[in-house]
Order: structure tokens, then C-alpha cells, then sequence
């Protein structure tokens, strides 16, 4: 006789597709936002329910059983089907709501007028936000949303442009006038450079066209881009920044460009979402405002 899962076992059969994801009860649990034992009774409750063992369990691991793996398959697309009836039937009725994840790069200060924009405009959307420059795992850690630089390569996520941007050295007229000016780059030697160190550690080189970067000295570091162009407005020395970073400092004349073309680096921003058939309002909101805000910034 076939056996019916009962529509209250859907909390377990989303406690299965977690833990054999995750290969353990409590990164399940967390991902849930439920304790590691309530994943342990849930999946216990439905391998009673369908009298089949569907992990193998040890103190330390646990792995699908043959039926397991079987299982999984068919839960997965359940699981994904519901999410587009879901999606399909928030695309059809109400306003954008609900909490919306995002990762965001750590030129933090660029994107603070867009979003204040953005929660003028939806109220009812809760911005979650991470501000990171590793390369997170949109699906796994379940953002809405991210933008990064570089060209997308998760087959799992759409994505739209933003734009391009390159990248301008940039010092206060008070420092070039006490400092003097840098013609070449091995100037650079005698100048005090504000770079940004990275979350693996390294600081984040000046890809200087033609020139070793170890003749860029690291006179101050700090792990976001922000205060360094806080520091070079006040003039204390000279900066890498992304060109919509600066531009408006540079049209009002608190910041200079100094060798020009030196910096043989160019990007493109790009916001990326988990693919699917039907895009939650919340996001499709945020990609769409987005990509109009970025309309006006980006050179292209």
C-alpha cells in the first residue's frame, strides 16, 4: 500500500532536506532557525512515519542511507515546487513585504543614499544587511540578493549589470601641496598610501600598470574602504577609490586625480538572486530599483 505523507510532515521533510544538504543536525538547525533536536525528532518522526531508516548516524556524522538518497530526490522537487506556488501567488497579489537578505561589498557609504530610498519606498520590506568582500554563497546562506564585482559565475543565479567603474588614485589639494605631487610611480615611495586590507588578511593591491606593487607602501590599512576616503578628503594622503566613489569630490575640487591611467584596473557591478520560475516582489523590487538608481552613477 502506498504510503501518504500527512501535509503536517512538512516540517520534517524541510528537517530532511537540510540536514542530508548539511551532513549535520545543527547547521540544519541553524539554517531553520530551530534547535539541532528538533531536526534529530522531526526526521525521527518521519522515518516512522515512512518505516525506512533514511540516515546512517554515528556520534559525529550522519550520511543517507540508499532509501535515503531515493528520498531526497523527490522531496527536493516538492520542496521546490511549493516555493514557486509560493512565489507565484506573492508575484500575483500583495505589495512587496517581508524581510529581505543582502550582501553587499564593503564600499558601504556608496549604497547608503539608494537604500535609505528604498525604505522610503517600500515600508513594508525589513533590509537585512551583510557587508562583506568574500565571496558568500547566495543560496546556501539564503540572501535575497547580493551585488559584487566581476563577471557571475553560479549557474544557480540570474543576475543583471549594474554597470562598469575604474579605478582613480585621488589625494586632497592640501596634501599635494605639502606632500608635492607624484609623477611616476615609483613617487609613490615617498608618499603616505591608504589601502584597504582584505578579510583574508592581505592588503588589497594597486594593480599599477607597468610597476611592482611592492612600491606602494601601506602607510595606514583599514579593513573598509570608508574611512579611507574619509581620510583622504582630510589630507591624509593618497587613496585607490572606484570612480563613483569620488567623482562628486572631484567635480567640487576637495580631491585631485593624481597619475592618471596609472591604475590598470576595471570592474562591473552586478546584482545577482537565486534563479526560479517566479521572483519574490521583494526582490524583484530591490533588483528593479537598483538598476535604475545605477542608471545615473555608472559610466558604462
Amino acid at each position: 500500500m502506498a504510503m501518504t505523507i500527512q501535509v503536517d510532515s512538512l516540517s520534517g521533510l524541510q528537517a530532511f532536506a537540510a540536514a542530508a544538504e548539511a551532513r549535520n543536525f545543527r547547521v540544519a538547525g541553524q539554517a531553520l532557525g530551530i534547535s539541532s533536536s528538533a531536526v534529530g525528532k522531526a526526521i525521527a518522526r518521519l522515518e516512522e512515519q515512512l518505516s525506512v531508516q533514511l540516515f546512517h548516524r554515528t556520534t559525529r556524522t550522519i550520511s543517507l542511507t540508499e532509501p535515503g538518497g531515493l528520498f531526497l530526490a523527490r522531496v527536493r522537487s516538492l520542496l521546490e515546487g511549493l516555493e514557486e506556488a509560493e512565489n507565484e501567488i506573492a508575484h500575483a497579489s500583495a505589495k512587496p513585504r517581508g524581510r529581505l537578505r543582502l550582501s553587499l561589498p564593503l564600499t558601504g557609504a556608496v549604497h547608503t543614499r539608494p537604500l535609505a530610498e528604498f525604505m522610503a519606498l517600500h515600508p513594508q520590506i525589513e533590509l537585512d544587511l551583510d557587508f562583506s568582500d568574500r565571496l558568500v554563497d547566495v543560496i546556501e546562506e539564503g540572501f535575497d540578493a547580493v551585488i559584487r564585482t566581476g563577471e557571475p559565475a553560479d549557474s544557480r543565479l540570474k543576475h543583471r549589470k549594474l554597470g562598469r567603474f575604474r579605478w582613480l588614485l585621488v589625494a586632497a589639494p592640501g596634501y599635494l601641496e605639502r606632500s608635492g605631487t607624484p609623477k611616476t610611480a615609483d613617487d609613490l615611495l615617498e608618499h603616505a598610501c591608504l589601502r584597504q586590507r582584505l578579510s583574508t588578511g592581505r592588503v588589497a593591491p594597486w594593480p599599477i600598470a607597468g610597476a611592482p606593487e611592492a612600491i606602494v607602501p601601506a602607510t595606514l590599512a583599514a579593513s573598509i574602504i570608508d574611512p579611507l576616503l574619509d581620510l583622504a578628503l582630510a589630507g591624509a594622503g593618497i587613496g585607490a577609490f572606484p570612480d563613483f566613489m569620488v567623482q562628486s569630490h572631484i567635480g567640487d575640487g576637495v580631491l585631485q586625480v593624481v597619475l592618471e591611467g596609472l591604475l590598470d584596473r576595471r570592474g562591473t557591478w552586478n546584482i545577482l538572486w537565486p534563479s526560479g520560475r517566479f521572483q519574490a516582489p521583494k526582490t524583484r523590487a530591490f533588483v528593479d530599483f537598483m538598476v535604475g538608481w545605477a542608471e545615473n552613477i555608472f559610466d558604462e
